[in-house]
């Protein structure tokens, strides 16, 4: 099936004991047994869900992997991968990275001894350096939260593969439909499934999607041994949402395309980051892995303008946590999403006081604009 047609009938497709076009939320957190030691594939919630398992194998279709992972939000998807590690281990990360990895890096998994590097992930060169005898993997954002810097993803897996680690790519804000890092050599892919697949701000979840048999098993492992899984009716309502992810995102990005291209000529934005500019590093290297560039666009005001009052101003642009949804979000990460990394931290990779990250929606673009220009225009 082409991958239009897979969002909607991928993994497993409808109910083969109603007929029911959609997959049921099978609301239960047990299941009755025949007869001691023999079930019907089912036994305890935790452990095995069908609604559940529809989702995982719709994300597993759609990354090209062999088994999927539904979590009850992207962290804990994220925790369930790290905790395939042991103390003494250390993961290289990407410079700038989502604060909540961060932060559960140096707060929670530092104090058992899983160790952390910040590296230069879209330097193969600079990365292949870094790796040191007690990495054992890369964790990659590309592009990355929230300066969009663009790794060249098959180096990165090239490179890990070459000194016998992992690579993870957390493919948020491509998503499957833009693009596909299994395909690209990595070993396993994670999402906030919260945003673009979910798409409408109504569900927290995340996903988990590997190749590897082996790495799959030890990830069911932990999946049910932790717990940290996403319920049948949030399950039903990410199914529902990836149905029209490719509508969607062709909305999202040409409405980003359109407002990257005015911010970058506003005389009073002094930067933008998008990978769909043209003179954007890295957007060679985006548009070899990725269909475009994606719905996400980081920029500052010039000198003199004042953040806070932008964001005071606007009435249509939601300021607020996340991003993804099918209403255009606006947050500033230093003190929102990315507050959780020291500021020294922050403003040595580029995260400063006067950064805004505009998550763009599908509304009507010259709706946005209008909004976006009056904001620049008060600050």
């Amino acid at each position: 099936m082409k991958e239009q047609t897979l969002l909607i009938h991928g993994g497993i497709d409808g109910d083969a004991a109603t007929g029911a076009v959609n997959v049921p939320i099978y609301q239960t957190s047990t299941y009755r047994q025949r007869a001691l030691g023999e079930n019907t594939g089912w036994e305890y919630s935790r452990t095995g869900n069908p609604t559940r398992a529809a989702l995982e194998a719709l994300i597993s279709d759609l990354e090209g992997g062999t088994r999927g992972f539904a979590f009850a939000s992207g962290m804990a998807a994220i925790s369930a991968v790290l905790s395939l590690f042991k103390s003494g281990d250390r993961i290289l990360i990407s410079k700038n990275v989502y604060g909540g990895t961060f932060r559960v890096l140096d707060k929670v998994f530092k104090q058992f001894g899983l160790g952390y590097a910040l590296a230069d992930t879209d330097d193969a060169s600079a990365l292949d350096a870094a790796i040191a005898p007690d990495v054992k993997a890369i964790l990659v954002e590309s592009p990355a939260n929230p300066l969009l810097t663009v790794t060249d993803l098959a180096a990165a897996a090239s490179v890990a593969k070459r000194r016998g680690i992992l690579t993870i790519v957390d493919n948020t804000f491509m998503t499957p439909y833009l693009q596909k890092p299994l395909a690209l050599g990595a070993d396993i892919v994670v999402h906030s499934a919260t945003k673009y697949l979910g798409g409408h701000s109504d569900v927290v979840s995340g996903l988990a999607v590997t190749n590897h048999p082996e790495i799959a098993e030890r990830l069911a492992f932990v999946q049910n041994a932790v717990g940290g899984v996403l319920g049948p009716f949030d399950s039903f309502l990410l199914i529902r949402g990836i149905k029209t992810l490719a509508v969607r995102m062709d909305r999202h990005v040409a409405n980003a395309e359109s407002l990257a291209a005015r911010l970058a000529t506003h005389p009073e934005v002094s930067r933008v980051w998008y990978p769909g500019l043209k003179d954007f590093p890295g957007h060679d290297i985006q548009f070899r892995q990725a269909k475009n560039g994606g719905a996400m666009i980081s920029f500052e005001l010039a000198d003199g303008k004042d953040h806070r009052e932008f964001f005071r101003t606007l009435r249509l642009v939601t300021l607020a946590e996340s991003l993804g949804g099918v209403e255009s979000l606006v947050c500033h990460p230093a003190s929102m999403t990315h507050a959780s990394i020291p500021k020294e931290t922050r403003e040595k990779v580029g995260i400063t006081d006067r950064l805004i990250r505009l998550s763009v929606g599908i509304e009507d673009v010259d709706d946005i604009w209008s909004d976006i220009e009056n904001a620049i225009r008060k600050a």
